[in-house]
C-alpha cells in the first residue's frame, strides 16, 4: 500500500466514522463502499477491517455519550443478530473462495438497495410491532454483519419506524453494532481469515475515528436529520455504484 494509498483509507475512515455518528448507522456500508470502489484492499480484508472500528466507533461514541442499556428491546435484536452473524460469516467463507466478483457485486446491490429503503421511510408507526419484527429485522442485520460487517441498514429501517426516541434508537443500534462486530472478530480470526494486514489497518485508523466522534461531540451539526440522511444516503448509493461499476469494467 503506498502512502497515498492509504491516506485514502483515512480519508474514507473519518468520512464513514462522522456519518455514523451522526445517525447512528452507515460506517461499514460507507468505508467497504469507498474502499472497494478505490480498489484500496480487497472487500474480505475491508470488512474486517470495519469490524475493528466499529468497536472503536462504539467505544468512541460511549466515551462522550451517557447511555442507558434498554434489555427488553436489546435481547431479542442481540440474540437474532447474533445467529444472523454466524450465518452471515459461513456464507462469506464460501463467496470469497468461489466468487470473489458476485461479493463485489452483493455488496454493491446491498448498499444501493438499502440507502434506497432507509429513504424510503415513512412516518413513525402509531405503536411498537413487537418482538416478532425485531427477529426478523435483527437476523437480517446480523445476516448483512456477518458478510459485510454492514448490521445496520434493516435494523435502521425498523427502528426509526417506531415510535421511539431516536437517541434510544441510536443507542441500540451502536450496541448491536458493537455485539455483531465481535462476534464476527472471533468467528473470523477462529477460521484464519483475519490478516495481520487488516489487525495493522484498522489499528493505524484508530486515531481517525476517535477524533472525529471527538470533534463531532463538541460540533454538533446544525442540519435537520432528515437531511443529513439524504446527505448519507446519497454516498452510499455514490459509492455502491462506483464498486459495481469497477467490478464490472474489471
Amino acid at each position: 500500500m503506498t502512502l497515498l494509498t492509504f491516506f485514502l483509507f483515512l480519508v474514507c475512515v473519518a468520512v464513514a466514522a462522522y456519518c455514523q455518528t451522526l445517525t447512528g448507522f452507515a460506517f461499514a456500508l460507507l468505508l467497504l463502499g469507498m474502499v472497494g470502489a478505490l480498489g484500496i484492499m480487497p472487500i474480505t480484508d475491508a470488512a474486517n477491517v470495519a469490524s475493528v472500528l466499529s468497536l472503536v466507533n462504539a467505544w468512541a461514541y460511549w466515551r462522550y455519550h451517557r447511555i442507558s442499556f434498554d434489555w427488553e428491546l436489546l435481547r431479542p435484536i442481540l440474540a437474532s443478530s447474533l445467529l444472523g452473524v454466524l450465518a452471515g460469516v459461513i456464507v462469506l467463507a464460501w463467496l470469497s473462495n468461489n466468487a470473489m466478483h458476485v461479493l463485489r457485486l452483493t455488496l454493491g446491490a446491498a448498499i444501493i438497495g438499502c440507502s434506497l429503503l432507509l429513504l424510503a421511510q415513512r412516518a413513525p408507526r402509531p405503536r411498537p410491532s413487537g418482538k416478532p419484527a425485531l427477529w426478523f429485522y435483527g437476523t437480517l442485520s446480523g445476516l448483512l454483519g456477518g458478510l459485510f460487517s454492514t448490521s445496520g441498514p434493516p435494523m435502521v429501517y425498523h427502528l426509526y419506524r417506531e415510535p421511539m426516541d431516536r437517541g434510544r434508537v441510536k443507542e441500540c443500534l451502536f450496541i448491536m453494532f458493537a455485539a455483531n462486530a465481535a462476534l464476527r472478530l472471533v468467528l473470523v480470526a477462529g477460521s484464519g481469515e483475519l490478516s495481520w494486514r487488516s489487525l495493522l489497518l484498522a489499528v493505524s485508523a484508530i486515531p481517525a475515528v476517535a477524533g472525529v466522534s471527538w470533534w463531532q461531540a463538541r460540533h454538533p451539526p446544525r442540519f435537520s436529520r432528515r437531511a443529513v440522511e439524504w446527505l448519507v444516503c446519497g454516498l452510499l448509493i455514490l459509492s455502491g455504484a462506483s464498486l459495481i461499476w469497477a467490478t464490472l469494467a474489471g
